[in-house]
């Protein structure tokens, strides 16, 4: 029996490392203190792999093609992908994989009702570069990339995220070797617009009304309160990336978050926050 010892969600907005000094110095270092908690907490649960959760950005899939779900079943992962090198300022790197984990992620998210896409070819952007080189710089925990779709209409919904997520933990409690340690993580979010009418807008009341949210623990009224039309009306095409903290959120049901830092940091073109769900680690 496997164990989920560490939940958390994150922004993971390429200004954090494309042009972090645009941010007022304040706003900047207290938002990067919240990545700086999260990765000592990370480190202090002791996982054996880190699970990612996070918006494709139509980078691996396309209009035409686009899974809910795809998970990472290659050896070794590697970043950031081509386009995105300079836009984000962070140098080459490998991290393992675990391609077995993958597979029972896949294999028994069949028999759940949760029908995953693979590949062993995925390509990462600042949904993942950005988050790894800040929490694990040195890429010392094997990882497994899903990339889910959160801009491609239709959408999965926040019901199926939710299921996702209690699969996964499902998966990693029932199918996996006893005291396999995992860590779960959703990125993306908070309320941006990328490229749109409200580009250099954040809708910091949403921001504050969804964090909220997840200090509850009330998985219920988060699948009933944040709509899509809610997410798209605090910035569309960004927004919707908080998907990815539902599929998390489903992990680990009624358990309150504690929120690390938010900072609506207008040069970064993103609400920024960090939260944990503290699971306990022993």
């Amino acid at each position: 029996m496997g164990k989920l010892v560490c939940a958390f969600a994150l922004s993971h907005a390429p200004g954090i490392t494309g042009w972090p000094d645009k941010a007022e110095p304040g706003e900047r270092e207290r938002f990067l203190n919240g990545y700086r908690e999260m990765s000592r907490r990370l480190y202090e649960s002791r996982p054996d792999c880190l699970i990612g959760i996070a918006n494709d950005h139509v980078l691996n899939f396309f209009f035409d093609l686009c899974p809910d779900f795809c998970v990472g079943v290659a050896q070794v992962h590697h970043g950031p992908a081509e386009f995105f090198k300079e836009w984000l300022a962070l140098p080459d790197y490998s991290v393992p994989g675990r391609p077995d984990l993958a597979a029972s992620l896949i294999q028994q998210g069949a028999r759940l009702g949760i029908k995953f896409a693979f590949s062993d070819q995925l390509l990462m952007d600042d949904n993942f570069s950005v988050p790894l080189t800040l929490l694990t710089p040195n890429m010392d925990i094997p990882f497994i990339p899903i990339n889910m779709n959160n801009i491609v209409p239709p959408l999965p919904t926040n019901e199926y995220c939710y299921r996702v997520g209690q699969a996964i933990r499902r998966i990693i409690e029932e199918h996996r070797p006893a005291n396999e340690r995992v860590a779960l993580m959703a990125t993306g979010g908070l309320s941006h617009d990328p490229g749109g009418k409200r580009y250099f807008d954040i809708d910091e009341e949403f921001d504050r009304w969804f964090l909220s949210l997840m200090e509850q623990g009330d998985p219920e009224r988060v699948i009933r309160e944040v709509t899509l039309e809610k997410m798209l009306a605090a910035g569309d095409g960004g927004t919707s990336e908080l998907l990815a903290w539902m599929t998390v959120m489903g992990a680990v049901g009624d358990r309150k978050a504690e929120v690390l830092t938010y900072e609506p940091i207008k040069a970064w073109r993103c609400g920024m926050g960090v939260i944990d769900w503290r699971v306990p680690a022993d």
